[in-house]
């Protein structure tokens, strides 16, 4: 009777010890996954660090991109990163802007051009054949020296080239990537213009219009001042309402 108590507990403590233990490996923080270098012109998803999958906010935005599309409906399609995103924060003004053309928002952020690249080869054009696209992406790929502005630009311009594979007549609007950081020779500044140069050249004057509204963010030595954008990146109400007054004309003609 006395060994057959002990085994019980030397069992229940065995189990319990178990349970802490297997309760404590859960609990302990996931060490980083060492993920393979993306390159700017190659396509590829966003990845989670910790757990190696595709990141549950950039894979449930796609999805929800791709039941958009799947619809039909859109005339024009805003494409990027949280810049373009954040049109979400200015509904109204998005509404009255782009309401007339059906308008959908593909912007997530954190984008860089090779996440742009894989949304656009993965079903964010498949059942949708826009007049027009807004493109305006790059300024991720910036902090990455492996990230020339040569890549980035190439990557820019297969996005373009995906676009037109599944919809031919589509016209893209595609944007210089903005001004940022506060002075001209700001090192991500003077790297996004080198892009701008670059893509500057795709415009051909029919499926492809290059736009660059930068200026109108600036003062005139081309200082970027936290009244317009706030984080020296990232637009407010007041720019919103900027770049919707320099883009509505073009965007309509393009829509015609």
């Amino acid at each position: 009777m006395k060994s057959s108590l002990l085994l019980l507990f030397g069992l229940s403590l065995f189990a319990a010890t178990s349970v802490v233990a297997q309760q404590a490996k859960k609990d302990a923080p996931k060490k980083a996954i060492s993920l393979p270098a993306q390159q700017a012109d190659v396509a590829a998803a966003k990845f989670d660090g910790k757990t190696g999958e595709i990141q549950a906010g950039f894979a449930n935005a796609h999805k929800s991109f791709v039941a958009i599309a799947q619809k039909g409906e859109a005339q024009v399609v805003f494409i990027g990163d949280s810049i373009t995103a954040g049109w979400n924060g200015q509904k109204a003004l998005f509404e009255k802007e782009y309401g007339q053309y059906k308008a959908a928002n593909f912007g997530i952020g954190g984008d860089q051009v090779q996440h742009v690249l894989w949304r656009v080869e993965n079903g964010e054009f498949e059942g949708i054949k826009p007049k027009a696209v807004v493109l305006m992406i790059g300024t991720n790929n910036v902090g990455n020296p492996a990230h020339t502005p040569e890549l980035i630009a190439n990557g820019i311009k297969k996005i373009i080239a995906a676009i037109h594979q599944r919809s031919p007549n589509t016209k893209v609007l595609l944007l210089a990537v903005f001004p940022r950081a506060a002075k001209p020779t700001d090192a991500p500044r003077v790297k996004n213009e080198q892009v701008n140069a670059i893509i500057a050249k795709f415009d051909d004057g029919m499926k492809v219009h290059y736009f660059d509204i930068g200026a109108k963010f600036l003062t005139a030595d081309g200082t970027l001042e936290k009244s317009v954008m706030p984080d020296l990146l990232h637009l407010n109400a007041a720019s919103y309402q900027i770049e919707a007054d320099a883009i509505r004309d073009k965007l309509a003609a393009l829509v015609k």
